[in-house]
């Protein structure tokens, strides 16, 4: 066969549901591919992507959901899922539907195949109003990257290839919303505003660190107050009391009680923020393993720090308290409360997400901070 006749042969494209253990596998190992060649990017641990698309994942208890894998002529070259929330369509209509977990070479046609895919699984349950990525609901990793592909992601976030973005608006996707990551040094000045306020309610407010004796009434605890903070956010959907022990149970691993700092007015629970180590700076070294020894860099994080940079990636004051002196006031002291810790442990940068664009008072405070805006998730949508 000569050079030409190579290069006009016929590309087959298929996109086929995953149906079993190994089609999973091939699922889950796609990022692989797609990332190989960019430095930025962080394997996950394969082991908690299996639990993470396993029916113990609480997310199926309200939530159904397929996934596919593209090859084209018999090679992996692509993935995605297409899911259906019951608590959104609760919330925002019975005929909307969400794309996640979306990865593909640079190839319009490969990701034409995948779009397509999930958006007739939609169609045939009633969507009419698709928005994505959502990995797999608005409470987890979402978002495409659109800024700041010059760092890699911080831990729970998502990194995206370039084109993705262009592609998907290729095929008449358009910007619902977009999600900002801010960057601060923990040793930033702290801004007069901040102090007077501070001292202002210093007589009403107490702050205080988790209490591990009590770690699920805790849990409930944290989850009323970001339910209540969030419940007039932009795609809000609440979390289940199963979504938030699963994510406590990886808290009281990996955190230090100090981490989760709750801030009391009058004795009543009312703001509230948890800060986390930046584990993609081990996981990026052991490509998607724990074993043999990635355990044991785990446990040393908790114990004795090594890590560089964190993340707060909950936080939340009730909403009788927007847009009041008393809820900046609340706001100021949860995030400054973990300062000290990290510089203790190490910690020389943080990753405030994400913050919605519009949330202009949130944005307000952060920059009194020193914080920077530093990465833009977006989220896109289409009417089929």
């Amino acid at each position: 066969m000569n050079d030409q006749s190579v290069l006009s042969a016929p590309r087959e494209i298929t996109v086929q549901p995953v149906t079993n253990r190994r089609e999973m596998g091939v699922f889950i190992d796609i990022p692989w591919r797609i990332y190989a060649d960019d430095p930025m990017w962080v394997p996950p641990l394969r082991l908690e992507r299996r639990l993470h698309f396993s029916k113990f994942n609480p997310f199926f208890k309200h939530g159904e959901w397929q996934a596919w894998v593209a090859y084209r002529n018999n090679e992996p070259v692509g993935r995605i899922s297409a899911q259906i929330d019951q608590m959104h369509r609760q919330r925002y209509g019975g005929d909307t539907g969400h794309f996640g977990l979306l990865e593909c070479i640079d190839d319009v046609e490969v990701f034409a195949a995948l779009m397509h895919t999930a958006e007739a699984w939609l169609t045939a349950r009633g969507t009419r109003h698709i928005s994505g990525p959502f990995n797999l609901s608005i409470n987890q990793e979402c978002g495409v990257l659109v800024e700041g592909f010059d760092t890699p992601p911080m831990v729970m976030m998502p990194h995206s290839r370039r084109w993705y973005a262009a592609l998907l608006e290729g095929l008449e996707y358009r910007p619902l919303k977009d999600m900002l990551a801010y960057w601060v040094a923990v040793d930033f000045k702290v801004p007069r505003l901040m102090t007077s306020l501070i001292e202002k309610f210093a007589d009403h407010v107490r702050l205080r660190p988790l209490r591990r004796d009590k770690f699920s009434e805790e849990m409930e605890v944290l989850r009323d107050i970001f339910n209540d903070a969030w419940s007039e956010n932009w795609g809000f959907v609440p979390f289940t009391k199963e979504e938030f022990a699963e994510l406590g149970a990886s808290l009281r691993f990996l955190v230090p009680d100090d981490c989760i700092q709750i801030a009391e007015v009058d004795g009543v629970p009312s703001a509230f923020m948890v800060a986390l180590p930046n584990l993609n700076e081990i996981f990026a070294e052991l490509n998607g393993s724990l074993f043999p020894f990635g355990w044991v860099r785990l446990l040393r994080i908790k114990s004795s720090g090594g890590v560089r940079t964190g993340r707060i990636p909950l936080m939340g004051v009730r909403k009788q308290f927007h847009n009041t002196p008393l809820g900046m006031a609340l706001a100021f002291m949860v995030i400054d409360a973990p300062r000290e810790l990290g510089r203790a442990m190490g910690v020389e940068a943080v990753e405030l997400s994400w913050i919605l664009e519009d949330n202009k008072p949130m944005r307000a405070i952060l920059a009194s901070l020193g914080c920077r805006e530093y990465k833009r998730y977006r989220i896109y949508g289409k009417t089929l």
